[in-house]
């Protein structure tokens, strides 16, 4: 375990050197923090609200899913905000979740499709989220100006994760139904949900669901299996290869380090904690953009 000391994390983002970002739901924090070579725990800053998912962009600046009013905040990594983006014209963001750069430098994100106030309640989640209304999404964003290209997808049961292949096509993970859903980003405007895999394993009561996911070098698709307490590996034709415990029931998302250590880091919301994996590969390199220079040329 590489820290213990965190409430509810989520997002991790590994650098280079060994550090960690993740984001903290709980309301006692709301924050982003970073997780030094000794595992002790840095304040980075509040972006307001609860904040959910955390990309980092070629500049070092960090991107916060889910800020004060269901934003998409960028921050610097001393915590100052730079901007903030609410979403489309009269159809905001309700849930920001989970995102991830593209080789085109765009950043594509989930939005669950309901207020998270009225979904959970510190870690008590509402009875009837078999069948409450979503409105979930998957947008195709410009970051420099925080404008909506696309509207990728509509209509889905709490989208979540969200990870690239090698080939450019998006993956979704869908937390109700436990689909993971494939778009070919290149075959149209408005490309096909395509079904890729299931991670849930048999037919559980409460809420079970994949979260956030990452693509190892070898091709597989390793994903946090919320309320599963595992990492569910799937292969490249989306059959499930491997399941891989975790250290606490609520795994939310995994982040290959980048380091010479390997492994991948996973973050569980119940335990509190930041958990190492040793596995048997690397991490598909994730694109970092550089766009603070691109947004002063528009």
């Amino acid at each position: 375990m590489l820290c213990s000391d965190l409430q509810e994390p989520e997002g991790p983002v590994c650098l280079p050197d060994g550090e960690i970002y993740v984001v903290e739901m709980a309301h006692a924090r709301n924050c982003v923090s970073r997780i030094d070579v000794q595992g002790r725990r840095h304040l980075v800053g509040h972006p307001g609200g609860r904040p959910n998912g955390l990309a980092i962009d070629g500049e070092g600046n960090l991107w916060v899913a889910g800020g004060g009013g269901e934003r998409l905040v960028w921050m610097r990594p001393d915590g100052t905000i730079i901007d903030t983006y609410g979403g489309p014209e009269g159809r905001p963001y309700l849930w920001p979740n989970d995102m991830v750069f593209g080789e085109n430098g765009l950043l594509y994100m989930t939005d669950s499709g309901i207020d998270p106030d009225a979904f959970v309640d510190g870690q008590a989640i509402r009875a009837d989220f078999r069948t409450c209304g979503y409105d979930g999404r998957v947008f195709e964003i410009d970051p420099r100006n925080g404008h909506v290209l696309r509207l990728l997808d509509s209509g889905l049961r709490f989208p979540n994760g969200i990870a690239l292949d090698a080939n450019g096509r998006l993956y979704v993970t869908e937390t109700i139904t436990g689909n993971i859903y494939r778009y070919d980003l290149a075959s149209s405007a408005t490309p096909e949900r395509a079904m890729f895999g299931n991670v849930i394993d048999g037919s559980p009561d409460g809420f079970v669901g994949p979260d956030g996911m990452a693509f190892g070098d070898d091709g597989r698709l390793y994903c946090a299996v919320f309320g599963q307490g595992n990492v569910t590996v799937l292969d490249r034709d989306g059959s499930v290869a491997d399941r891989i415990p975790t250290c606490g029931s609520r795994p939310t998302n995994i982040a290959f380090c980048e380091g010479p250590t390997g492994g991948a880091v996973v973050t569980a919301s119940d335990a509190g904690c930041l958990e190492w994996l040793g596995l048997p590969c690397r991490g598909r390199p994730l694109y970092r953009p550089r766009l603070l220079a691109a947004a002063a040329q528009h």
